[in-house]
């Protein structure tokens, strides 16, 4: 598309967010970057050239917040992305992914109908669809599994409707991914997390794990970012409502990357299984189909599983070590 003059970024303060800002300024420099916060005590956004309040359990205020920020483009990755979290709350996730989403979606079609309206959804939406054991692709029967998969379903189903009446949509489907900065609410960084504390001697050397035996198909954040890069890249040529898998294609065991992780390390320790960590519902393989992404975006994972790992464990080592001084 051409090189869009003001790009809002939901979530921008976020894990995503932080890798995306610097990808969306390599690529687009010149553009300004506009970050979303829930509200004025939270500042300004590290990175982001102007921030922009935007509440999306305040659907009421989305067209003011909309004409304020003038976007030629739009990025939606705010949620409530916690699975666990979800089952406590179903009705926030609801709530804020998709009454906010389709608020938030509705208003950029009113006041700024012609930006791109790329979606956050997530590979979760197939949920029961992967028991089928064969890659899962975007014309698959959406089968959500736990309340945040759910939520964000119903958004992705919303866009595509929305789609129908102009808004500029484009439902790009990442599949589970990690890399350094996330929080320990995921599986990755919490093994990491753990780990690096046992290093540092500020926790007995054991790991405490939900479901070991499952098998994911996992990216490194960067590569989802430069996912998200290349849709905008060429919003122009996708046809509104496209659904995009944004996954490798490779399923992962989830005890296999712990065992990496305890390799990298050389830590040794006993692994303690707690069933708090294990979902009511969860589904045992999954693994997507990328190659419609891979077609229409010139997109493909790049960056290895070892570094991967290993930038999140140094990334909590980092962590670790500043929380050991500050204690």
């Amino acid at each position: 598309m051409a090189r869009p003059g003001r790009i809002l970024l939901t979530g921008a303060g976020g894990f995503v967010g932080g890798h995306l800002l610097p990808a969306l300024r390599a690529s687009f420099p010149g553009t300004v970057l506009i970050g979303t916060t829930r509200g004025r005590a939270e500042g300004s956004v590290a990175g982001a050239d102007e921030t922009l309040v935007l509440d999306l359990d305040d659907p009421a205020a989305m067209p003011d917040a909309l004409a304020a920020a003038r976007p030629d483009a739009v990025l939606h990755l705010a949620a409530r992305a916690d699975v666990g979290a979800s089952f406590r709350d179903p009705l926030a996730v609801w709530r804020t992914n998709l009454t906010g989403t389709v608020a938030l979606a509705e208003a950029v079609l009113r006041v700024a109908p012609a930006a791109p309206f790329l979606l956050a959804s997530s590979g979760e939406v197939y949920g029961m669809a992967f028991k089928a054991g064969r890659p899962v692709a975007e014309d698959a029967t959406p089968a959500p599994a736990n309340p945040y998969a759910a939520s964000k379903a119903a958004a992705d189903l919303a866009l595509g409707e929305l789609a129908l009446r102009g808004l500029r949509a484009v439902r790009l489907r990442p599949f589970t991914h990690t890399g350094p900065g996330q929080t320990d609410g995921f599986v990755v960084a919490a093994f990491a997390h753990q780990v690096a504390r046992i290093e540092a001697g500020l926790q007995a050397p054991v790991l405490r794990t939900g479901a070991l035996d499952r098998w994911r198909d996992f990216l490194d954040v960067r590569d989802v970012c430069a996912a998200y890069v290349a849709a905008l890249e060429r919003a122009d040529a996708l046809t509104p409502g496209v659904a995009l898998n944004i996954c490798s294609g490779t399923p992962r065991r989830i005890g296999d990357m712990l065992d990496s992780l305890l390799r990298l390390s050389g830590v040794e320790a006993r692994v303690e299984q707690e069933a708090a960590r294990l979902r009511p519902t969860d589904v045992e393989r999954v693994l997507g189909d990328n190659s419609r992404a891979r077609e229409a975006l010139g997109w493909a994972p790049r960056i290895a599983w070892e570094d991967t790992l290993r930038s999140v464990l140094d990334d909590w080592r980092a962590r670790v070590a500043a929380e050991k001084r500050g204690g």
